[in-house]
């Protein structure tokens, strides 16, 4: 794999910054471009990769002059939600958040709430005060912080440290009254109004919630209103498997499938950007969608495995065998297929 850019994307993203893996699939090389990259670079790839990470949308296509073929691969940092605090309402945002597809990190300074007993779906529980928490985190303009601590202390030392990065959503837990307070005290410390003003506080969108389930709710729907209309309007933000890129990212001794959705149309599982690997003897690492579909592009991909070669298949999820296995799809789905 040229340059493991695999490898390079990975440390690309988790900085906060966005890139496009582009395969010429004829030649099996792949190369990592940056935005600075592409800036001011002339020629089709250069232009379609500009395009790609201003839409959101991966691309195959063949140069009009060699017929080589090309998949423009654009990669958006994973948006990652920080949650200050390990109480009542820390626990189902977490749940609900990562199901929602943010990777999550729990903060907390009592060792009874910040661990991973209390939390198993976060990707990473952390037991520090709110003050040196900020020194084991990485605040960039693809983080949502969601701060619900137990107090206006906490909540103070949070939002103080918070507002000296770049967020993609900051959010506050707390009573008009108490949020009043707080944002006194911030303008007298010096923070500008408009830095202020882009706190969503209280916290969430107002749906009249009252339980700790319904408050994590409105938080959540927040943070899609956020990640969807707000961070990236009218961008697609590409589905990101990272166990399958992690995976990507390391050489591997024998030939593996990789299975990547170009575009979809009308009601599909998965969307454009998901991946999954398929190994020589049956082994499979991701998903694309599942069912009758995912076990027919399988068999394509073993034989490809064999062969050599790549293919650019359509999965039809409109017909009747999807609908006798109870899937509630009725889209299709393009997938490139290629050997790395």
């Amino acid at each position: 794999m040229s340059d493991n850019a695999y490898g390079k994307l990975l440390a690309e993203v988790d900085a906060g910054r966005k890139a496009v893996v582009v395969t010429n699939l004829d030649r099996k090389e792949k190369h990592l471009l940056k935005n600075e990259d592409l800036r001011d670079a002339a020629g089709l790839i250069p232009v379609k990769a500009r395009k790609a990470l201003e839409t959101g949308f991966p691309e195959f296509l063949k140069l009009p002059d060699t017929g080589e073929a090309y998949l423009l691969e654009p990669y958006f940092p994973e948006p990652k939600l920080i949650i200050f605090g390990g109480g009542h309402i820390a626990k189902p945002l977490c749940e609900f958040s990562k199901r929602a597809g943010f990777s999550v990190t729990v903060i907390d300074d009592r060792p009874s709430f910040a661990n991973k007993a209390r939390f198993p779906e976060a990707d990473n529980v952390i037991c520090e005060s709110f003050e040196k928490c900020f020194d084991l985190i990485n605040l960039n303009e693809a983080t949502f912080a969601a701060i619900v601590t137990r107090g206006h202390r906490h909540d103070l030392d949070c939002i103080r440290k918070v507002l000296k990065h770049k967020t993609a959503y900051t959010g506050m837990i707390g009573s008009k009254r108490r949020i009043k307070g707080v944002m006194e005290i911030l303008l007298e410390e010096g923070y500008g109004k408009e830095a202020l003003e882009m706190v969503n506080a209280p916290i969430g969108l107002d749906l009249g919630a009252v339980t700790p389930d319904e408050i994590a709710i409105s938080i959540v729907a927040q943070l899609i209103q956020y990640r969807r209309k707000i961070y990236a309007p009218n961008t697609n933000w590409p589905e990101f498997d990272r166990d399958v890129l992690e995976e990507l990212s390391i050489e591997g001794s024998e030939p593996r499938a990789v299975i990547t959705i170009v575009s979809t149309k009308g009601s599909v599982p998965r969307k454009s950007g998901a991946k999954m690997i398929v190994h020589p003897h049956g082994e499979i690492l991701g998903s694309i969608g599942g069912g009758c579909s995912e076990g027919a592009v399988i068999n394509i991909a073993r034989y490809l495995i064999r062969n050599g070669g790549y293919q650019v298949q359509s999965v039809d999820m409109t017909g009747q065998v999807a609908e006798d296995e109870g899937m509630v799809c009725g889209g299709i789905m393009e997938v490139v297929m290629e050997i790395v």
